[in-house]
């Protein structure tokens, strides 16, 4: 069993069946969804498309899958991207030990009243002072009177949201690694602002005239040059900028909560990670400059340091990109999904959850069940099938979870 999982392994990258060489894969054909499949095929048959590379995480979703890494030639697809723009993660070491955790249920309430969960946000902004982020963050909500006349509305309730996680798979974790130091790590987007501009330009690609006849209406595009695309553009940047900024500012929340609970320790962090895993990046790929859109992977170039988080109960793992052009220099954002949000509620029970949660302080109700661990990948495969794009540094084991 062991020698053909890595006999498979060492095959990899795999070239999808009746797609040409366009579209290469870190994940055995065989493994992968049929929807899925079919949703790669039809990305490779856009004309714009230059190539597309799988991750092993792959699944499916809206209009393009998950964990799939599109270049293309002077255009994009909004649904390439995913209505969460700029999810991505975020993650920081510090100098407490394992054998210094006191009281994990107090730090789990401490924090998720310090950052608001699910649909919740904050009463008023927190004061941006205290992490360094006031001139940052005024920059960015100046400049939303710049974007799309329809979100103007929302500007109040962005600001609150700033900061805050959101439900489904986002997450607050404190992890151990093999030092038995302990890190924070989350997983965050755009919110209501990011989904709300992305559904507004997915539907106005969709009523664009080089769209209609598309294999795919979800896939429509943005063509370079033209005022859609520059509108396109100017929105998806600021979203962006938001979902990394609402990381920071929750990971200053989340280590003051921290450094309150070991009063008395000498508290330090070392420098973070925060990286998106929903994306547009312009970038050079097999020598010419094509717009590259992550949808549930990450950027993997040489050195680059990033977090690939498993599930409630599996852990997360440190990496370092080894900027492989052959995945035009990506790697997975995470397990992925083996099974919908809806068939796990169907399949298992709260038992099953506490059972796979073991030792791990967090919620075990029904709320939660669609994210127990077993709806997952196993995410020590998925690294594994990837280990010409990243370096593992470290694994880091969940001892505490906050879920929306």
């Amino acid at each position: 069993m062991k020698g053909n999982k890595m006999v498979r392994e060492s095959t990899l990258p795999i070239a999808l069946s009746d797609s040409g060489d366009r579209v290469k894969m870190w994940a055995p054909e065989a493994e992968v969804e049929t929807e899925a499949l079919a949703q790669l095929r039809r990305v490779a048959q856009l004309p714009w498309v230059h190539g597309v590379r799988v991750m092993p995480d792959v699944h499916v979703g809206k209009g393009a899958t998950i964990g799939s890494v599109i270049a293309m030639n002077q255009a994009v697809s909004p649904s390439a991207v995913g209505v969460d723009i700029g999810c991505g993660v975020a993650a920081v070491r510090t100098n407490i030990r394992a054998d210094q955790l006191t009281d994990l249920h107090l730090l789990r309430s401490s924090i998720e009243a310090a950052i608001p969960v699910g649909f919740n946000s904050h009463d008023e902004l927190p004061d941006l002072r205290r992490f360094g982020m006031e001139t940052g963050v005024r920059g960015l909500f100046d400049r939303f009177e710049t974007l799309d006349e329809k979100v103007m509305p929302l500007k109040q309730r962005a600001v609150r949201q700033l900061g805050t996680l959101g439900g489904g798979n986002h997450f607050l974790e404190l992890c151990l690694d093999q030092d038995d130091l302990v890190w924070i790590t989350l997983h965050s987007g755009s919110r209501n602002i990011g989904k709300t501009l992305a559904d507004l330009h997915i539907n106005i690609a969709k009523s664009l005239g080089h769209n209609q006849g598309l294999v795919d209406k979800e896939l429509a595009v943005f063509i370079e040059g033209t005022a859609q695309m520059d509108a396109y553009k100017h929105d998806l940047w600021w979203a962006q900028e938001f979902a990394a900024q609402s990381r920071a500012l929750m990971l200053g929340l989340f280590k003051e909560q921290v450094v309150k609970h070991f009063a008395g320790l000498p508290v330090s962090f070392d420098e973070p990670i925060n990286v998106h895993h929903n994306y547009v990046r312009e970038e050079k790929i097999d020598g010419q400059t094509l717009l590259v859109t992550r949808k549930g992977a990450i950027r993997a170039g040489a050195g680059d340091l990033a977090l690939i988080p498993g599930s409630m109960g599996t852990g997360s793992y440190v990496v370092r990109g080894r900027g492989n052009p052959n995945s035009y220099f990506s790697a997975s954002h995470g397990a992925g999904r083996r099974m919908s949000r809806n068939k796990a509620k169907k399949s298992f029970t709260e038992q099953d959850l506490a059972d796979q949660t073991a030792g791990i302080e967090c919620r075990k109700d029904a709320g939660v069940l669609d994210e127990i661990p077993a709806a997952y990948k196993d995410i020590h495969q998925v690294i594994e099938a990837q280990k010409d794009l990243v370096e593992v540094v470290g694994h880091l084991r969940t001892i505490l979870c906050v879920k929306g």
